[in-house]
């Protein structure tokens, strides 16, 4: 509904960037021809089938979309089960430390790699998306995870080093699963988003699936080893191939505006190969039959909506105007947008925010054993987080709508900015109360600052160039990521294994960073806002007050009849 805002809705002519259609592609035209088969409208799929195909994408994102995000879960059974203990120096080991330094770097490389992967997998994906539509990803997808869980079985058996790739395969499965299954959401028109925060929470609840594993590993007494577990994991890309092949659709469902336009779109009565028929009366019937075919369209696009489109646009425009910052930059090729600050300072933002996440679910166990001077302490700390971060994703997700639907940007950006500030400030108190405290804000941090991102990017950049400019945010955030070995190697070699000066470096970073963004798209909010109220000023028409004499008001020199507002 995005063109309900745009300059040419008001009788402007579109830029050629403004003219493209929304698309999954991130990286410009450089990929083949899209491919012949045209999106299918959801009212040519029966209503249980679709349902099915929703409930089946929300189970296999629930397993498969986020698994790698449960590492705090899976690295304590990777230390028990000796994974990487080689790496210890034989002080180290006569010493009895849980795990030592060597084998910790070994460990957290796994989960940066995985990380790193996991962002920069978007930019292929949106690709193969746009040419060969949500099958091919998902299988593309069930071939990655079939191969992390193969790797990870057998790593112990294997010439090389097999958890590293096999935990790599993971993550770039997820990004094929999760993204192929947001078209999803136009199975349903009226309740998509409801969809989406389905397939959110179940992206966000799938940190429980090493979870789960710990647990039954704890209560085997370790009999259910990694091995074990994950052949029996295969299962599910398994299931996962076979629901793609027999069930999920081979082409996206039509978006909103595609059906609306399909809909209102008269010109589609006539073919070029109408000329072909030579009886004029044939050619009139078969107008006729597409244009019935056509109101048929129209009725079931009303039913999919549940509303008008003019209520559906209004809506939209009044969350647009309550953003403070929609439409900053659209019209602008994606070059011109990242040479703004708008992109410079989120791009910023988010490098700091992710790597302090990502090091933060890495290390927490590590952190907090030298932070309270207690292993026991630390490993109930690292219980509770390993509930808390799928629980926090799936509470997080109206509370998440509700800020970003009724609150301005720059609220949300300070939001961010003071929940990220308060996280680090938590972070370096040696209590458990504190411990706790961090931790649930974090879980509710987390979704909320990733949902922000790309809620920012949309209003300010705009879709036409979304996947190319968010793409772009998150490929850089996640490659920076790799920074993460050098917090380590700071952290043992130079604090002492003190994870306190790390915190503290990447918490008035974010600090500087957080309050240049808020400054910076607070100041160009009170601008365009002030713009838009003397554009309007300068385009109302003038009335006369209720009794004014209008020959006197429009007489030259009328100044002695004020009769106008």
């Amino acid at each position: 509904m995005e063109g309900a805002h745009q300059p040419w809705a008001r009788g402007q002519s579109p830029t050629g960037s403004e003219r493209r259609k929304l698309s999954f592609h991130p990286v410009g035209d450089w990929a083949p021809p899209r491919a012949h088969e045209q999106p299918i409208g959801a009212f040519e799929v029966s209503k249980w089938k679709r349902i099915v195909q929703v409930g089946i994408a929300v189970v296999y994102c629930l397993l498969a979309a986020g698994v790698v995000f449960g590492f705090a879960a899976l690295k304590p059974v990777l230390v028990e089960q000796g994974v990487y203990r080689d790496k210890c120096t034989q002080q180290e080991l006569d010493d009895g430390v849980w795990v030592c330094y060597e084998q910790e770097l070994r460990l957290n490389l796994m989960f940066t790699v995985a990380a790193v992967s996991t962002n920069v997998c978007a930019l292929p994906v949106g690709t193969i998306l746009d040419r060969y539509g949500p099958r091919v990803a998902g299988i593309i997808g069930c071939v990655f995870l079939t191969l992390g869980a193969l790797s990870m079985a057998f790593a112990a058996d294997l010439p090389f080093d097999g958890y590293i790739p096999g935990y790599l395969f993971l993550a770039l499965g997820g990004p094929f699963v999760f993204i192929s299954s947001f078209q999803l959401s136009n199975t349903f028109p009226k309740h998509s988003g409801l969809i989406l925060a389905l397939l959110t929470g179940a992206f966000d609840t799938s940190s429980a699936v090493f979870l789960l594993y710990r647990l039954i590993y704890q209560g085997t007494n370790g009999s259910f080893t990694i091995k074990k577990f994950f052949l029996v994991y295969l299962i599910v890309p398994a299931l996962l191939l076979v629901a793609q092949i027999f069930v999920m659709p081979a082409q996206s469902y039509e978006t909103i505006g595609e059906l609306v336009k399909q809909a209102e779109d008269p010109a589609q009565d006539e073919h070029d190969s109408d000329t072909e028929i030579e009886d004029d009366a044939r050619r009139e019937e078969v107008r006729t039959a597409r244009r019935r075919h056509r109101e048929s369209v129209v009725s079931e696009t009303r039913t999919l909506l549940g509303k008008s489109g003019d209520k559906q646009a209004k809506d939209e425009e009044e969350k647009a105007k309550q953003s403070g910052v929609w439409g900053a930059l659209h019209g602008r090729t994606a070059l011109q947008q990242i040479m703004t600050p708008w992109f410079v300072l989120i791009t910023l933002f988010t490098v700091v925010q992710m790597t302090r996440i990502n090091y933060f679910v890495a290390t927490i166990r590590t952190q907090y054993t030298e932070l309270l001077h207690s292993p026991t302490a630390a490993v109930q700390v690292n219980d509770f987080f390993d509930v808390a971060l799928p629980l926090g994703g799936v509470i997080a997700v109206p509370f998440i709508g509700l800020v970003l639907d009724h609150t301005s940007t720059p609220f949300v950006l300070g939001l961010l900015v003071v929940m990220a500030t308060t996280i680090g400030a938590l972070g370096v108190i040696p209590e458990m109360w504190a411990a706790y405290a961090n931790i649930c804000l974090f879980v509710i941090y987390r979704p909320l600052y990733y949902t922000a991102v790309s809620d920012y990017s949309a209003k300010v950049f705009g879709f036409a160039t979304f996947g190319k400019v968010y793409g772009l945010i998150i490929c850089l955030a996640g490659l920076f990521n790799f920074s993460q070995a050098g917090l380590d190697a700071l952290t043992h070699r130079v604090f002492g294994n003190d994870p306190v000066p790390a915190n503290v470096i990447l918490l008035c970073a974010a600090l500087v960073v957080g309050v240049a963004l808020v400054g910076f798209v607070g100041r160009k909010s009170y601008t365009m806002h002030r713009e838009s109220l003397e554009e309007e000023a300068e385009g109302a028409e003038e009335v006369l007050i209720p009794g004014a004499d209008e020959e006197e008001v429009e007489r030259p020199h009328g100044h002695r009849g004020y009769g106008t507002a």
